[in-house]
């Protein structure tokens, strides 16, 4: 199994909040590459048990609500009984609302609801302190563990709504990427910093990838350009952040907390 990756992780458990999303089924192929056990916690649980299923191995489905502190807490002891130790926690939940023809008019912001930012805030950025302190007071008290937070290239830079732009509309009308998504991702980069300071010396570490965009189904108006606006000349595979989450939630990077890591094929150099 290690042939592909160096990076041991046998028989610990990393919980990947989102983990039956596109993202996060890839990170839980990550960690079961390097031999470890990744819990596939989501609020679909249906879908999370069909991807554990789909992954085989030592997967395993559970259900979670990020933005409620009982549902966390109940995760946390649920899994204390079944496994000796918990290794590490992903923060990877998220809502990422995709910029379309319709839909999301309602984003620009100008209109957008209180309502709309709380729960994106929630979900987003919420959901991952709330996880944190409660994982996080775990490794503290029992020798340790990592904390790796999605952000994304948009905690970094701000979106071209050019990609977005739909002919025929006035500017006022164009569809965007929310406040929300750009706010979320960038907290989640303070998160990260204070996190790395916050209980170091009970050996728990945290880092931070900011992954470009993934290519799927989008139109291939939207990949060429954004395409234009990235050095390799492409969006990411679904695949190609699973050695850094790997390499992340592993020992091999023992001497990493605070780092925040931009994987977008170059897209923030610019």
């Amino acid at each position: 199994m290690k042939s592909e990756f160096w990076f041991d992780l046998t028989d610990q458990v990393v919980v990947i909040t989102g983990g039956a999303g596109l993202l996060g089924k890839e990170h839980a192929k990550a960690i079961l590459k390097c031999d470890g056990i990744p819990i596939i916690a989501d609020s679909d649980y249906e879908n999370a048990v069909k991807v554990a299923s789909e992954l085989g191995g030592l997967a395993k489905a559970f259900p979670i609500d990020v933005t409620n502190e009982d549902s966390i807490i109940k995760l946390l002891q649920t899994l204390k009984k079944e496994y000796k130790q918990i290794s590490a926690l992903i923060n990877n939940a998220a809502i990422d609302p995709k910029v379309g023809t319709s839909g999301l008019l309602s984003s620009r912001l100008e209109d957008i609801t209180l309502s709309s930012i709380q729960n994106d805030l929630n979900v987003n950025l919420i959901g991952a302190v709330l996880c944190s302190k409660i994982f996080g007071q775990h490794f503290a008290l029992n020798g340790g563990g990592k904390i790796l937070n999605i952000s994304s290239e948009l905690g970094l830079i701000a979106p071209d709504q050019r990609l977005y732009e739909k002919p025929g509309l006035p500017i006022d009308k164009q569809p965007v990427k929310p406040v929300t998504y750009s706010i979320s991702k960038a907290g989640l980069i303070g998160l990260t910093k204070y996190l790395s300071t916050y209980w170091p010396e009970k050996g728990v570490r945290a880092n931070a990838i900011c992954p470009g965009g993934v290519e799927f189904n989008q139109p291939i108006e939207f990949k060429n350009e954004i395409a234009k606006r990235i050095p390799l000349g492409r969006m990411a595979k679904p695949d190609e952040y699973q050695a850094l989450v790997a390499f992340l939630c592993s020992e091999a990077s023992s001497y990493l907390t605070g780092a925040v890591i931009s994987a977008d094929g170059g897209r923030t150099v610019w």
